[in-house]
Formats: structure tokens, C-alpha cells, sequence
């Protein structure tokens, strides 16, 4: 743990490339810091090379790639097309990263990855902890490499883990999960097993101290805890004196045993609050909190929202792409101070070595998973000692399972080390705090509340001293103007006094709040802002906003900054020079770093070094984006590759350690100062697109255009594809074919009783028109309910035809069945389904509004996370505090991702922009969202004047011709 698989198995399995194509199957969490470790230490890998599979249907790349990264998640049994494609394509070599994921026998990606494995010449199993807690779950990793060495599972369990059978109550089952012959079993296991402990590899590597802190829970707070655990403790005795009455003893346990562990968890949550209150006391230090229940990790997102300390919360509900956002964050923002982790979601893979302690607000069953979180932290790259603390709760649950936890590490410390291991933690100083013995019972904030009585000031209110103007202002108009006479010479027209009245209306001085424009990210203050502003919990949630219109040349229209084209004539926008892009504005990332210039490269020397000579010079360089990850490829002026690659941004902050020695020419760095200076300007999405068309190019503005302009074009007035549309087009398709339609499902089968199977002859084209055809068809979608599927079309031999281009399908069942290519999934998906287009949007651009620049996603999170007391502090100092009053306290009663931020159409629906691609879409908030809906409505108010009065008008050019 820590101590570099990873880069071992890369080099391990390229020293075997030849025996390619390569199989990596990972935790999704890990799919994207492995293919980052592949491009960087493989860089002769192309970006075509290496196929990230994201869906079940997603398999036509595996067949053309050298290297596949396979989640775990995708490994069920009713993924049918994605198995025959892995066994089909017969991998020499298998590197699979945590593998203890195979513990179980009867677990479905167990059965599925053994055999894959098996068959492979070469395989690599990876883990920090083969056996979580008992020998059994050791069984299966070995079997998948050396078949029956261990023999059968049933001599295995005989022989190493005690296997008998047992008596629970009245019931007899066969018991497994013990340990026997462990010495014998720790010597076979070193003759197929590499074992290196941090004490042997990482000898600078600084201590990691364990700390356990008993605190007592005060009566009210542990009642219902200590009630459930005092049951516990009656029925396990009356069990072993066989005195239970009780039909089924073992599922009694049990559900007992996880009503207790959640308990405990809501028991000991306000002693944990006040615990990382006491933590953050303590400037710059950073720390990790772990947590298993959602209302601990609540509980501790709202400790650290209530101390305005800045965090990241990774769970179960964040995705993979976004994790690695989070990490770099606390990694490398000071300001980011606390990570409240899930010990099941972000025990393992992540390297978090900025925290110096860490924190264990509850406990879980095994130690491998603890000490797989404790060494998120602990690990290469550490310089400070690590403090683990275990909070632990007397009388609860808490005891049981630490003495647990230590039995179980003996157990896997003989297995594995060959000597008895312990989670060795000392009792903290009780004096230092005797503060958790007092700490008050928390309570879930998720119930519902109203505003019916809102004596704490929970929502807004129009009754607000500041929320409100003196009427008095009314009687003194003179008074005002000359205020207005008299304004500073700092002062614009369009950030006027905040003292200054305007027409009278109950929420005006809301609408009034300074910009984002005032509200830099990196903490300056703009000079409109007042040197009393107060501290903001919303702090770092701006950055500087897009310029936001472009004129075209020819029609002069003012167009979105976003357009690539007019939106009036098609006519692309103009550039002043061969390296001057003023349409384009740099994403809100790269704005926030100094201006990339070429002067540094004539200054540094580098062109000086008689070395230099010898080293080759490139009159031009080419250009591909990684599809998943931030790495650029280099190509020379042929498009042949370099095999080297570097981050744009490393090239921003002057860091060349990635790019080989004729890089050091200055010659050769100006195209690349030249090609990330371009870079920058394009906007997250128009990043996206390049990454996603896999294409060498040289200049990425020029690409993009052409990407623009070659793509088929979808002009729509209807801003979804409905299945009434989809049912249209297929049975058009499927007539003019001489075939028949389906209704499929997403992620399942065609259903038989729902599909049509009429066959459409020319005699039926004759009596039944195709309106009485779509009428059954809507009558089936009506029929099933939310359940119903989209009418696909088949040829006339049956063969499914694509629903978004009408062109043969190679699978002919499920969901991928529905398409050609995972090309015209995504499309489909991003013009038919909302949310889809929601989670695309939100993973290019990250919920960053592209006109104002507020981090609207991260605000909803901030909110949703925060205890209902504050959401009105913190939505009072953002930009959408001049929101409708109404519409801000339902954000405070039940924040909803859909209130903070929309996705908006560049080009609007009723101009023809509807069911359209990323390419048309951009995050905006909700105030600039409504702001531009206005400006269209009222751009489309005059245009039906204008179409109407040009209809009643005469046409002027009818007077200068001779009749």
C-alpha cells in the first residue's frame, strides 16, 4: 500500500508486450489514474492504443487496442456482448489491481475473471491486502493462477481455515472462516507471492503513529445505542447456554449486529463534530476523516461547513472522473484543509499524502480496509509523520468491533507476514479529551422543515432590515442625486454605490449584489469591493467569466462567444493574425495563472549549451489530446510520433522533466509554448471534442472548426427526441427496408410481448397507412408504462438497424443492439435523454458557469451538505442570492442540483439548436440562465414584430422599378 505497484506491473507487463494485447481490470475509482500511469511511463502508447471501456456495451474498441482498462462494475453476468468480446480477444498478458475484489467464490466478477486470467500466458495479481480478515478469501487469487496447487476448495478449507461444521442455536451450518496450519499456509504462499512491508522498502519513510481516544457517550446520546447493545450481549449468551427460542438465531444476530454499527455511528456523531472542530483550531494542518455510514459523513461535512474550513467529500455518488479532480484539489489547494472519505469508496488507490492525520470516526468489520485507508496518507511521498486517531466510543458497538479487528489481524499477520501483527494504538492522554464526554447528541438534518415558523432566520424573509429600503427616501429625491453627482472616480455606471436607491421594489437590494466580476478567485479583492466585506462561506466558488459576444464580419450579428460560427450566415469568425485568437476565451482553470509568453525561452540559456548542436531541430510539430486523461502527444512535422507527451499545464508552470532532451532546444520548445498558448483559449467542451476525435492536427483551433463544420448537423426546433420521434423514423426505415420493428429496452432484452412483428409487405403498405402503424406504436409505449422501450426498425433479414443513423447494428440483442457504434450511443443518448446530457455537460466542465464563472456545481454541494442554519449564509453571499425569494428558500428546504445551475443551447432551440451535441451546450447558473432566457425572449418578441410588420409593409425597392 503505497509502495508502487503500479508502476512494477506496468514495467512487469511491458517487458512481456510482445505476448499483447494487455487486460488491466481495476476498481472504477482507478481507471483514470492507471491509464495516467500508462501514458506516462509507456509513452510509447498512442492515444488510439488505449481503450477505456465505460459501459457494458462499449466493446468495439477492445478488439483494436493494445491495452484494455476494465472496471470491476461492468463484470455481471448480464453483460453478455462485453464477455464474448473479452474471451474472443484472448489477452497474453492480465494485471489485476486489487485483486482481494476476487475473495469470494460465488461473486459474479469472480467467476467471469478467473477463467479470463487462466487462459492469459501472463497474469499479475496486485494487492496490498490479499486477505482482509481470514485465509478463505486468499483461495480464489491463488486458484486463478496456479489451478488445483492448492487443490479443491473443500481440501484448501479442511486444511487452512479450520472448515467444520457448527451449530448456531439449533442450526447446523459449515463454518469456513477460521484459521488453521498457518505457518504452513504463510510458507506456500511465499513461493507464488511478493511481499514488501513499507519497514523493509520505504526506510525514510516517516512513522505512523496510532492513537485510540475512549470518550464516554452522554446518556442521551447513546441511549438507543447502548440498549441495542445490552440485547446483544443477552441474546449471544442465551445462545451459547442454548436456551434461545428464536427460529432463526443467525439472521436475529445479524440484523441486530447492523442496527447496533448504525446506532453507534448516529450515537457518536456530535462527539466526532467536535473532535474536527478542535482539529481545524490548528492552522494548516490538514487531515483526512473516515467514515461508513451517510450520517457520520454528514455529520462531518457539517462540523467542517459550520468551522468555514474548505474540504472535499468523496462517497459512493462521486464519480470516477470527478475523484481525481478532489484529490488534486486537497492535494495542492492550502486552503482545502479536510477530505471526509468513505472507507469503502476512497479506502484504497488514492494518494493523499498532504494530510499529515488521520481520523477514524467509526470503525469497519476487517483491518485490511483500515489499513488500506490509514495509508491513503501514508505512503511514497509523505514527509511528516503520520497520526491515525480511532475514536471510540465506550459501551457501544465500538468495543466489540476493535477487539475484532485485532483478532482478525493476528489471523492475516500470521498468514501473510509470518509472525502475529496488531493494530497497535495507544490510549491518548484522557485529560486532553475529557471534551467528547459533553459533546452534544447530533440530530439528522435531512427532515423536512417549514418556513411556517422560522423563529432561527432559517430562510429569506422580505421583512429584513437589509433585505428592505427606508421609505423615507421617497420624500429626499435631491439627497439622491446628488449622491449620484458626487461618485468616486472608481465608481462605474454599472457598479453603482450599494447606498444609492433606485425605484422601490421588496427584494432590490438583493438584485443588487456586487458581480462575480468583483469576485476573483484567489482571494483578491476587486476595488469595488467594500474592505468591510465580511467572510464568505461561498469563498473560491468564482472565477472570471467568458467574454461573452463576437460580432460576425459579414452579417454583423453578436453572436455567443461560444460559436464558432455565426449563427445568422454560418460564416466562421474571423482571426486577426496566424496566433491570435480574440474570439476565443481561455478556459476559468487556465485564467487563473499567469500569461504564457515565449520572452523566458530567449533568456534561459537553454539554446546555448554546445550539446544543443547535436540534437535535432523541428521546423513544426503535431498534436493528439489523450481521450482520457490531460496528456498532449507529440508528433514531428509528418505525423510520425515521438513517443513523449506532456501536460499543458506543466508547461504553464515551466516544467519540462516530461519531454526528452531536444526539447531543450528553444527552437523546439516554441511550438510547444505556441501550442498550449492556443490551447488555453478553447473552453472545456471545445477541449473535449479534440480529445474525443482521436486526431493529429497542429493547430487545435483549426481542427476544432473543421470538426464543427464536417459534422452532421441536426436543426431541430424541439429541444429533446422523443419516442414518438424515434417511432417515426424506424417505421419509415423499416418500410422502406420490406422489415419489421422491435421495442427495446435500455440494459435489457427485447421484450417479446411488447415488440411488433408485423411484417410490413407491400400489400400492408397499401391497407394500412403508416399514422395507423404509429398509433399501435404509441398504444404498446402507453401500455408498458415507464417500462416501455424505443421502436427499432429491422431490414428485411431481421438484421436491427441503427436508431440513430438508420445503419445495420453488428449486435443483435440488449442495448447495444440499438446502435452501430458507441459513437451513436453517445449521440443518441445526449439528444434523447436529459440527464445523460446533464452528466456529460457536468464532467466537461465541471459545473462552472461559462458566463459568470461561479462554481455552481461545488455550491450545491456546499449547500446540500450544510446544515439547514446556514444555507442562507452561504446562498446570501453568491451571485445567486438575487434569485426570487421564493425559489432561494426551496433551495434552502430541499436543494436540488437542477435550482444552481441549467444547461443552456448556444445556439437557442428556436433557432434550430435543438437535439443537438456537446458542441451547442454550455453550463450556465440559474441567474445568467434566466438573464439570457429573457434577452431570447425578447430577441424573439421582435422578430415576430418584424415578420409581421414586413407582412402588412410594402417592400421600398418596388418604388426604383420601371413598370
Amino acid at each position: 500500500m503505497g509502495l508502487g505497484k503500479t508502476v512494477q506491473a506496468i514495467s512487469v507487463a511491458y517487458l512481456y508486450r510482445q505476448e499483447w494485447p494487455l487486460l488491466i481490470v481495476v476498481p472504477s475509482s482507478l481507471k483514470y489514474p492507471w491509464i495516467e500511469e500508462l501514458e506516462r511511463w509507456v509513452p510509447e502508447l498512442m492515444p488510439e492504443d488505449i481503450n477505456l471501456v465505460e459501459s457494458k456495451a462499449d466493446i468495439t474498441g477492445i478488439s483494436q487496442s493494445k491495452v484494455t482498462v476494465l472496471g470491476y462494475g461492468l463484470l455481471t453476468t448480464d453483460a453478455k456482448p462485453l464477455l464474448e468480446a473479452l474471451n474472443k480477444q484472448r489477452f497474453g498478458v492480465v494485471i489485476v489491481d486489487e485483486s482481494h475484489y476476487l475473495k469470494s467464490r460465488n461473486a459474479a466478477r469472480t467467476k467471469i475473471l478467473v477463467p479470463v486470467i487462466q487462459n492469459a500466458k501472463h497474469a499479475i495479481l496486485l494487492t496490498g491486502t490479499p486477505a482482509l480478515g481470514r485465509p478463505e478469501e486468499l483461495f480464489m487469487q491463488i486458484d486463478a493462477l496456479y489451478p488445483r496447487r492448492f487443490g479443491t476448495w473443500s481440501d484448501y478449507a479442511k486444511k487452512y481455515c479450520n472448515a467444520h461444521y457448527k451449530f448456531f442455536g439449533k442450526r447446523r451450518q459449515w463454518d469456513c472462516r477460521g484459521a488453521s496450519h498457518l505457518d504452513e499456509l504463510h510458507h506456500r504462499l511465499s513461493m507464488i507471492m511478493i511481499r514488501r512491508l513499507k519497514a523493509e522498502v520505504l526506510t525514510q519513510l516517516p512513522a505512523k503513529i496510532r492513537q485510540r481516544i475512549p470518550f464516554d457517550l452522554p446518556k442521551e446520546a447513546g441511549k438507543e445505542a447502548s440498549a441495542s447493545f445490552e440485547q446483544w450481549e443477552r441474546l449471544m449468551r442465551s445462545l451459547d447456554s442454548g436456551e434461545s427460542d428464536s427460529e432463526n438465531p443467525f439472521t436475529e444476530v445479524m440484523s441486530l449486529i447492523t442496527q447496533m454499527y448504525k446506532q453507534t455511528a448516529v450515537a457518536k456523531a456530535g462527539a466526532v463534530k467536535d473532535y474536527i472542530k478542535m482539529m481545524l483550531e490548528t492552522e494548516q494542518l490538514k487531515f483526512l476523516v473516515f467514515a461508513h455510514h451517510l450520517c457520520m459523513l454528514q455529520a462531518c461535512t457539517e462540523a467542517v461547513i459550520e468551522a468555514k474550513a474548505g474540504y472535499i467529500r468523496i462517497d459512493g455518488s462521486v464519480p470516477s472522473a470527478e475523484r481525481i479532480q478532489l484529490v488534486h484539489r486537497f492535494q495542492n489547494d492550502p486552503d482545502t484543509r479536510v477530505a471526509i472519505l468513505s472507507i469503502q469508496a476512497a479506502g484504497q488507490g488514492l494518494t493523499l499524502t498532504a494530510a499529515s492525520h488521520v481520523v477514524f470516526a467509526e470503525l469497519y468489520w476487517n483491518p485490511g480496509h483500515v489499513k488500506q485507508a490509514e495509508d491513503r496518507a501514508h505512503r511514497i511521498g509523505q514527509t511528516s509523520s503520520v497520526h491515525v486517531h480511532y475514536l471510540i466510543a465506550k459501551g457501544t458497538f465500538d468495543m466489540v468491533m476493535w477487539g475484532m479487528l485485532n483478532r482478525k489481524e493476528t489471523v492475516t499477520g500470521s498468514t501473510l507476514n509470518g509472525r502475529k501483527d496488531y493494530l497497535k494504538a495507544e490510549e491518548g492522554d484522557k485529560e486532553k479529551w475529557d471534551f467528547l464526554n459533553f459533546a452534544q447528541a447530533w440530530t439528522p438534518s435531512d427532515c423536512a422543515i417549514g418556513d411556517e415558523d422560522d423563529k432561527e432566520g432559517v430562510f429569506f424573509s422580505h421583512f429584513e432590515k437589509d433585505k428592505q429600503h427606508d421609505i423615507r427616501k421617497f420624500f429626499s429625491p435631491t439627497a439622491d442625486k446628488d449622491r449620484k453627482r458626487k461618485r468616486t472616480a472608481n465608481q462605474s455606471p454599472h457598479n453603482p454605490n450599494p447606498d444609492s436607491a433606485e425605484d422601490f421594489c421588496p427584494q432590490v437590494k438583493r438584485l443588487r449584489q456586487a458581480s462575480p466580476l468583483s469576485r476573483r478567485s484567489g482571494g483578491k479583492r476587486s476595488p469595488l469591493t467594500p474592505l468591510s466585506a465580511p467572510c464568505r462561506l461561498s469563498a473560491g466558488l468564482q472565477v472570471p467569466r467568458h467574454s461573452q459576444t463576437w460580432s460576425c464580419g459579414v452579417c454583423t450579428f453578436s453572436n455567443s462567444g461560444l460559436l464558432l460560427r455565426c449563427e445568422m450566415c454560418e460564416t466562421p469568425r474571423a482571426q486577426r493574425g496566424s496566433n491570435d485568437h480574440p474570439s476565443f476565451s481561455p478556459s476559468p482553470f487556465l485564467s487563473s495563472f499567469p500569461p504564457l509568453s515565449l520572452s523566458w525561452l530567449d533568456n534561459d540559456g537553454s539554446g546555448c549549451n554546445p550539446v544543443d548542436d547535436f540534437l535535432p531541430v523541428y521546423d513544426s510539430l503535431k498534436f493528439c489530446a489523450s481521450k482520457n486523461t490531460d496528456r498532449i502527444y507529440v508528433y514531428d512535422q509528418d505525423g510520425l510520433p515521438l513517443n513523449c507527451n506532456f501536460i499543458p499545464l506543466d508547461i504553464r508552470m515551466q516544467n519540462w522533466e516530461d519531454l526528452p532532451p531536444e526539447f531543450s532546444r528553444t527552437e523546439n520548445r516554441r511550438h510547444v509554448v505556441r501550442f498550449v498558448h492556443e490551447w488555453s483559449f478553447l473552453t472545456a467542451m471545445k477541449q473535449r471534442m479534440v480529445r474525443k476525435s482521436g486526431q493529429v492536427f497542429s493547430n487545435p483551433i483549426l481542427l476544432l472548426d473543421e470538426l464543427t463544420h464536417t459534422q452532421r448537423r441536426h436543426s431541430s426546433t424541439k429541444r429533446y427526441l422523443s419516442k414518438q420521434d424515434v417511432a417515426q423514423t424506424s417505421l419509415g426505415a423499416a418500410q422502406r427496408e420490406g422489415g419489421t420493428v422491435r421495442i427495446i429496452n435500455k440494459d435489457s432484452f427485447p421484450s417479446k410481448r411488447r415488440s411488433i412483428t408485423k411484417l410490413l409487405t407491400q400489400a400492408d403498405k397499401e391497407t394500412e397507412p403508416c399514422s395507423a402503424a404509429l398509433e399501435q406504436t404509441e398504444c404498446v409505449e402507453t401500455g408498458s408504462g415507464s417500462e416501455s422501450g424505443y421502436v427499432q426498425a429491422l431490414d428485411s433479414g431481421g438484421n436491427p438497424l441503427c436508431l440513430s443513423c438508420q445503419k445495420p447494428s453488428t449486435d443483435h440483442s440488449g442495448w447495444a443492439g440499438g446502435f452501430c457504434s458507441a459513437a451513436c450511443m453517445e449521440e443518441f443518448q445526449l439528444r434523447s435523454n436529459q440527464s445523460y446530457m446533464r452528466a456529460r455537460v457536468l464532467e466537461a466542465e465541471e459545473g462552472v458557469c461559462q458566463h459568470c464563472g461561479l462554481h455552481a456545481h461545488q455550491l450545491y454541494l456546499r449547500v446540500r451538505d450544510a446544515p439547514h442554519t446556514h444555507r442562507k449564509e452561504i446562498l446570501d453571499n453568491t451571485w445567486l442570492a438575487q434569485l426570487p425569494l421564493k425559489q432561494l428558500n426551496e433551495m434552502i428546504r430541499n436543494p436540488v442540483e437542477g435550482q444552481f445551475w441549467q444547461v443552456d443551447h448556444i445556439n437557442p432551440v428556436y433557432s434550430g439548436g435543438g437535439q443537438c451535441l456537446l458542441d451547442n451546450l454550455q453550463t450556465l447558473c440559474t441567474v445568467c440562465h434566466r438573464m439570457r432566457t429573457a434577452q431570447q425572449a425578447k430577441e424573439r418578441s421582435q422578430m415576430k414584430k418584424g415578420q409581421a410588420a414586413s407582412k402588412l409593409a410594402s417592400d421600398i425597392t418596388r418604388f426604383f422599378t420601371k413598370k
